[in-house]
Formats: structure tokens, C-alpha cells, sequence
């Protein structure tokens, strides 16, 4: 769809009420990409968009590793972590695999 056909299809929602000023504004800028950055956007949030797996912190994938570098906190953490949650149902073991599946590489 042209941008021209989108901008209009904001602004009718905006004319509607469905979208507030503020709301309009950021979805504009996002279109346009003059990098407004969302107002929700947080350090945490940028960081889990940048988290790759560790290619010298690891002992089995590099998950924990990848882990403790994009959140500040050290990898023993995370590994303990997901070890009391391991033998606390298992639960540790899927979220390992699913890490591993689907965070990529450094």
C-alpha cells in the first residue's frame, strides 16, 4: 500500500476517535521513519530485541551468556536460574530449548 494511502487510512482513524493525537503521531512518524522512538520503548525492551546467544560465555549453547549480557546480570544467575526451575517441574529445560531454538547467534 503508498504511503499516501496510509497516512489518509490514520488520519480517518484519528477523525473517527479511534486513535488519539499522540497515538496518531507516533504511528506518522513511524511510517515517515524519523525515528520518533514509541513512548513505551524501555532499556529492557531494546535490550530482549538485541539478545543473541553467547559465542564465548557458554558451557552447552550460549543462551544463559546471551542472556547476562543483554540484561546486566551475571550468567551463574541465569544458569542457576533455569536449573532450580529445571528441577522445579522441568520448566527450566523447555525455556533452555526454546532460547536455543529460536534467540540467534552472536
Amino acid at each position: 500500500m503508498p504511503l499516501a494511502d496510509e497516512l489518509l487510512k490514520l488520519e480517518q482513524l484519528r477523525e473517527r476517535g479511534s486513535l488519539t493525537a499522540e497515538e496518531f503521531e507516533r504511528a506518522k512518524a513511524r511510517l515517515l521513519g524519523t525515528g520518533v522512538e514509541p513512548v513505551g520503548s524501555t532499556k529492557l525492551a531494546q535490550s530482549l530485541n538485541s539478545l543473541r546467544r553467547s559465542g564465548t560465555d557458554k558451557w552447552i549453547a550460549g543462551v544463559c551468556g546471551g542472556i547476562a549480557a543483554a540484561t546486566g546480570v551475571d550468567a551463574w544467575i541465569w544458569r542457576l536460574l533455569l536449573a532450580v526451575l529445571f528441577f522445579a517441574g522441568g520448566m527450566g529445560l523447555v525455556l533452555y530449548i526454546l532460547l536455543w531454538i529460536f534467540v540467534p547467534a552472536e
